[in-house]
């Protein structure tokens, strides 16, 4: 077992660990997303008068579609397939229908999934200094200058990571940390709960963790969550039963500050 592992163990499973935590990820889940005032009007008009196209059409233009429907991510990527595909349309658009304007609103303005609200969460936490180090855009970094956090978005921290540290995923990336000349990539995830999507996201960061990279880049997986509650399943024996730089972000600093 990594020695970081084991430390965020002790932490999960000895001290107030969530308490701590929630400094990470300060999850509010009951903030209703918003909606552009003309895209809402739109709804309602067509809505109102029975225009399922422009109806769907309207739906389309919101960060989030009102219900689930396999069909619906084809449409948002080719919108003239709206007009060739009547029945379709009128499917989806009776399902929305069965639901009042009122009901179809509280819909569209639904809370973000909590684990679609970790990545910025975990940046803002970065930005707040936490880890007593720099932190210095993508494009303003230079190797000349040590003990930095780069900041930018997923794709500006992997677009660096390809062109400058050998990395060889076609993925975000999280975090990326420059130290005593040696570089750390790190994929950042809370982990809610076993199981689905939360298995999936703990296997998307191990395997950022196993990621061909040059000689001097560290690749870590951040974690937190249920993954450090001590059982048989499977998250804990893959933690545990190998040596992998798993840890949480509470113990990211102390990790930094080894190298």
């Amino acid at each position: 077992m990594n020695y970081f592992t084991e430390l965020s163990i002790e932490l999960a499973n000895q001290r107030n660990y969530l308490d701590l935590l929630f400094n990470v990820y300060p999850l509010c889940p009951d903030t209703i997303r918003h909606i552009d005032e003309d895209v809402w009007s739109r709804v309602e008009r067509s809505y109102t008068g029975r225009d399922n196209n422009e109806l769907l059409n309207a739906l389309l233009d919101m960060k989030l579609f009102p219900v689930k429907d396999g069909y619906v991510p084809y449409f948002r990527r080719d919108r003239s397939a709206i007009e060739r595909n009547p029945s379709t349309v009128n499917r989806i658009c009776g399902r929305i229908r069965e639901m009042s304007i009122d009901q179809l609103y509280d819909k569209c303005t639904q809370p973000k999934e909590t684990n679609r609200q970790m990545g910025p969460l975990f940046r803002r936490w970065l930005q707040r200094g936490v880890l007593g180090m720099e932190m210095v855009s993508v494009s303003d970094f230079s190797a000349g200058t040590t003990d930095v956090v780069i900041d930018g978005s997923d794709n500006e921290l992997k677009h660096f990571a390809q062109e400058h540290l050998g990395y060889t995923r076609n993925k975000g990336i999280d975090f990326i940390a420059y130290r005593n000349h040696q570089y750390v990539i790190g994929e950042a995830k809370f982990i809610s709960d076993e199981g689905g999507h939360q298995n999936d996201q703990f296997l998307d960061a191990i395997t950022t963790v196993k990621t061909t990279v040059a000689p001097n880049v560290h690749c870590i997986a951040i974690l937190d969550g249920v993954l450090y509650i001590r059982s048989k399943k499977k998250m804990f024996r893959s933690i545990t039963e190998d040596d992998i730089p798993v840890m949480s972000a509470l113990l990211l600093r102390d990790y930094l500050y080894t190298l």
